[in-house]
């Protein structure tokens, strides 16, 4: 197996990048086609466990955009021609708090899909 196939690479980055694009700008239609539409789709958020796209629509739609942050480090992998992974640190606006968000991506016949994503924050520190 291939493991982080520079182009597979670069495909993925992209992808990456649009769902950020979407995610800041509360994109609903965008942010979706970047999900798997099944039930076997899963998203953890930092309140939230969202089992299947009905659930993770109805979540979105529900909570009025995504709080706006910026990005700290990101690690993408590509693993043989048709799985990856997406992590990246990131911060809210007015904190130095960090955020972690994990997705594993699947390429299908219609690209490149989330198909299992965790977003969490990290706790206080004393």
């Amino acid at each position: 197996m291939k493991i982080n196939d520079a182009l597979l690479v670069a495909e993925v980055t992209e992808q990456f990048e649009r769902y950020e694009r979407a995610l800041m700008a509360d994109d609903l239609a965008e942010m979706d086609a970047l999900f798997h539409d099944a039930p076997t789709t899963v998203r953890y958020g930092v309140g939230e466990v969202l089992y299947g796209m009905a659930e993770i629509r109805e979540f979105r739609k529900g909570r009025g955009g995504s709080p706006q942050r910026r990005l700290g480090r990101v690690a993408i992998s590509v693993f043989g021609s048709d799985l990856a992974t997406t992590n990246a640190e990131f911060f809210r606006e007015g904190t130095d708090r960090r955020g972690r968000q994990s997705q594993t991506w699947v390429r299908f016949p219609d690209g490149w899909k989330i198909v299992a994503a965790h977003v969490s924050m990290e706790g206080q520190t004393s």
